[in-house]
């Protein structure tokens, strides 16, 4: 996984809870699985307020939540600053993906006059949800494990303060290392660096040659490429072609 307890990190264990829950879910709903179906709590039961029944296939979140929490968080044994980092962020993943659930409703009636309504509860759409973890990424909040007394393990998160002892929010992500320098290559963080890889010269984007190649600069690469093109079948029986050619340039990070 990740060497260091960073905001990436967070993120990665943040993504995966959220994605076991969103697949297992996903698969109750198709049937896919035998421990599991829709969720049969709601069906049947009527909305006086709003006007419309509980019906169609319900997705049984908290089955896919249970089994995320058992299946994920179970390899987090060590009790230090790394494992309350890790087990916040995987419960923070599962509350955003709970959140972002939403009811669909199917109108009844003659010529569409809705005169009832069913409605069932869906999973928001992976990207959806990849989104949404992004924006808590951009909010992370830097935090320092505390210990109940001198010789106990760490129990607890607070944000890291000066003379602040605020524990985070269940929706924080949180984390306890900065973040390293992605620019230049480190084995020791985990760190690929940024040498060599493949720039967009004009977007003003993540992949930009500006924010990729850290004000390094870039190398451009010109390649040609010749193929047949324009291809005609003659009777009879043979195939003429022109010749195409294409220069296209490449931009590498120094």
């Amino acid at each position: 996984m990740c060497v260091t307890g960073s905001k990436e990190a967070a993120f990665t264990y943040a993504i995966i809870a959220a994605g076991v829950t969103h697949a297992v879910t996903t698969a109750c709903t198709q049937g896919s699985l035998t421990s599991c179906s829709c969720d049969k709590e709601k069906q049947g039961f009527y909305n006086q307020e709003e006007g419309w029944r509980w019906g169609g296939c319900s997705a049984d979140i908290h089955y896919g939540l249970e089994f995320s929490k058992a299946f994920i968080d179970a390899r987090e044994i060590k009790q230090n600053a790394r494992t309350l980092m890790n087990l916040h962020n995987n419960e923070v993943g599962r509350k955003v993906l709970e959140k972002g659930m939403h009811l669909e409703c199917k109108c009844h009636g003659v010529s569409g006059s809705c005169t009832t309504k069913t409605c069932w509860t869906m999973l928001p759409q992976f990207r959806e949800l990849g989104y949404m973890l992004k924006d808590k990424y951009n909010q992370a909040v830097h935090v320092e494990a505390m210990r109940g007394s001198r010789k106990k393990r760490p129990t607890f998160l607070k944000i890291k303060k000066l003379h602040s002892y605020h524990k985070p929010k269940d929706t924080d992500m949180v984390y306890v290392d900065r973040s390293p320098n992605y620019c230049e290559a480190n084995p020791l963080t985990g760190s690929m660096g940024t040498q060599g890889r493949l720039c967009n010269k004009t977007a003003q984007q993540p992949n930009s040659c500006d924010l990729m190649c850290c004000g390094r600069g870039y190398n451009t690469h010109q390649y040609s490429r010749v193929w047949q093109c324009n291809c005609k079948f003659l009777w009879c029986c043979y195939v003429r072609c022109n010749t195409c050619s294409e220069r296209t340039e490449v931009y590498t990070c120094k």
